[in-house]
Order: C-alpha cells, then structure tokens, then sequence
C-alpha cells in the first residue's frame, strides 16, 4: 500500500463513527439517486459498492434486488466494521482497495456514491469498476466534482484550503470508452448545517479533511479553521451543492 492510501484508510478509520453519524444522513439523497438510477433490470451476477464506507447504499439495495448478492468493499477497516454492522447477514462487506476491482466479479451492477474522487487516478478507477460489468450490467457513480458551488460551506472550504486540479474530470468519459452513456449530469439537493464550525470540524475530524490533518498536522487545520470561521456566516448554514452523476451500461 502507498503511502496516500495508507493515510487514506488511517483518516477514514479515525472519521469513521462521525462520518456515519454527520455525513451519511446529510448525503442521503444522492445515495438514493444513485440506486434509483441503477435500474432493476440488470443480468445476473453481484451488485458491486466500491468505498462503500459504512454502506448506506444497503438499506435501499437490499429491498430492491433481495435475492442478489450485494457486496460493499473499502479500504478502511473501522468503516468495514460499521458497514458489516448494518449489512448483519444482508450482504458481504470486504476490506480491500477499491481503486481496481477483480473482473472475476462479473457484476450486474456497480454503484459509488462520494468515493471516486478520493482514488489516486478516479479514470482508472472507473474505468475498473466498468470492466468487472458483465455485457449489460449497469455502473452508477456520484462523485465531488472540485467545484460542488460556488457560495456555501463547501466553496469556503475550497477557498481556504486552495482548490485541486480539476483535469481529471474531463478523463473520467474518455475512459469509458466503448460504454453507452445514460446520464451524465450534475445532482443537487439541500443540505443543512447547525453552522459554520459545526460543518468545519465535521469535514476535520469524520470527513474529507482528515486525511490532510494527518498529513499537515494541528496547527495547520487550527489555522484553517481560524480563517474559515472568520469569512463565514453566523447561524445555520443550507446550501446547494452539485454532485456528478455518470450511469453507463455495458
């Protein structure tokens, strides 16, 4: 494991329990836009979940196709242990890397929801997760684009911490080469937060800020947090933010 995923999967295990107490409902609607857009009319075979965290997806999977084998994988082991949590004998959680996936999974349907923009090369790893689809199988991402807003907690996020490159995108259909793309949009829904310093050490501490704790240390993100607070409103914060949602079929 390289050095970036070995932090990744030590951040997620540290933000695990918040994540799925902060995150997980505030995320819900694009989960289910996701397993909505999956469809279910695929071929035979498991439903894939890369970075599945504590699995979400499963309790709107599971309804759906109950005789199927549904599978969750990620990288860290705290969020495989809530996900087999919920999953209590409904479907099979695995600890790897899902940044490429095994096509002797010969899925029927891969679904990720907030993962692939954390993958060290997100074209390859889509690029993965449509290779395991048997011909007609379905594959569903929801991912961050890096400009989510442009107003709101997140674009504020953005600003103090300095946005990344955001060329990889425009790889991520090009990859898909050969693939018949259904959907390819962006998805917004509303999100609340108790304020400004509630969302702030919620990304920090159960979130995507973790990683770059770890890496840049307390008084960096005491810093980050200074300066965000100082630009942002008082109060309870909605905001809109925009995902991306690609389905494609095989």
């Amino acid at each position: 494991m390289t050095d970036r995923l070995s932090r990744l999967a030590r951040s997620w295990d540290e933000a695990a329990e918040g994540y799925e107490q902060y995150f997980v409902p505030r995320f819900a609607p694009w989960v289910r836009a996701a397993v909505q857009t999956i469809g279910t009319s695929l071929p035979d075979g498991p439903i894939l979940v890369p970075c599945c965290g504590t699995f979400p997806e499963l309790d709107l999977l599971a309804p759906r196709f109950p005789d199927r084998k549904l599978v969750g994988l990620d990288l860290s082991a705290e969020m495989v242990r809530l996900a087999r949590a919920r999953a209590a004998g409904r479907a099979e959680v695995v600890q790897a890397d899902a940044t490429e996936l095994d096509p002797a999974w010969a899925a029927a349907g891969v679904v990720s929801v907030f993962g692939l923009q954390q993958l060290p090369d997100p074209a390859a790893g889509i690029r993965s997760w449509y290779d395991v689809l048997r011909p007609g199988g379905r594959l569903c991402v929801v991912y961050w684009p890096e400009v989510a807003e442009e107003t709101g907690p997140f674009a504020l996020l953005d600003k103090v911490v300095g946005r990344g490159d955001s060329t990889w995108e425009d790889t991520l259909v090009p990859a898909l080469h050969g693939a018949v793309i259904e959907r390819d949009e962006l998805v917004s829904f509303p999100m609340v937060h108790p304020d400004a310093a509630a969302y702030f050490d919620a990304a920090n501490l159960h979130g995507p800020l973790r990683a770059r704790a770890l890496a840049h240390g307390d008084a960096y993100i005491a810093d980050l947090r200074r300066r965000y607070l100082a630009e942002a409103p008082a109060g309870e914060w909605t905001h809109h933010p925009q995902a991306r949602l690609i389905a494609v079929r095989r």
